[in-house]
């Protein structure tokens, strides 16, 4: 088996011309993880749209709303995307529909995967598992900040490269050999690394910057939220 990872949704079409892969699409910081929380503190399913018009009209009908662009929770949303949001007694048993600046877009992009599954580094080794079981070719696709690439995500995608190549994977790219070299350096210190991406600013001029340490801690969720093609939800395994 090999993987791969594919640094912005913009370039996703191009790997797509064997479609019977594993895509782990992800977010750091920090949508993907966000959805790991909420599943983790019992929601019954997560909704991904990617338009803020589709999750106004979901509103309207009822159901709860996590909304964000530019970093800032909108205005009609009842969560914003940080992990805190999303707490047991807010979401237990719920119906959460989700929309991001980035991550939902991911998602939206690589709807028609063979398999869909959602990353982070809070579920990062139940990932690995999942995709050693499962016996595919992966794909890490990183939602990126508005189709560009970034550094947070990326070196998510290093890190299980790292992980799948301890459980026979084999490399098939040359991003992915970028993405292990860049992991490789800031494991020691994955904090201090990521203090130099452009995301951390944006964090931290909204004030937004609590969650970043949560965002890095791995395995702090047990569970592959997974894409349901024909239901249009995310829901954990």
């Amino acid at each position: 088996m090999k993987i791969e990872v594919c640094f912005s949704p913009a370039l996703y079409p191009y790997y797509t011309s064997n479609n019977d892969k594993i895509v782990v699409v992800v977010d750091i910081f920090r949508a993907t993880t966000s959805m790991c929380a909420a599943l983790k503190n019992g929601a019954k399913c997560i909704i991904p749209v990617a338009s803020i018009e589709e999750a106004q009209d979901y509103k309207a009908k009822g159901y709860l709303v996590g909304a964000e662009r530019n970093v800032k929770r909108c205005d009609f949303a009842d969560f914003g995307n940080s992990p805190f949001d999303y707490t047991p007694e807010k979401v237990k048993d719920k119906e959460i529909v989700f929309t991001t600046t980035n991550g939902t877009q991911a998602i939206e992009a690589a709807n028609d995967a063979h398999i869909l599954i959602i990353g982070a580094f809070s579920n990062i080794s139940i990932i690995a598992d999942f995709c050693n079981k499962e016996q595919k070719d992966v794909i890490v696709l990183c939602s990126g900040w508005n189709n560009r690439f970034n550094i947070e995500d990326t070196l998510f995608g290093g890190a299980l490269v790292w992980r799948l190549l301890q459980k026979g994977y084999s490399i098939s790219s040359d991003a992915a050999k970028v993405a292990l070299s860049m992991w490789m350096e800031a494991e020691s210190d994955v904090r201090e690394y990521i203090n130099r991406s452009e995301h951390i600013k944006r964090l931290e001029a909204n004030n937004l910057q609590d969650s970043v340490n949560y965002c890095l801690t791995e395995d702090t969720v047990n569970l592959v939220p997974i894409y349901n093609k024909e239901t249009k939800q995310i829901t954990a395994l």
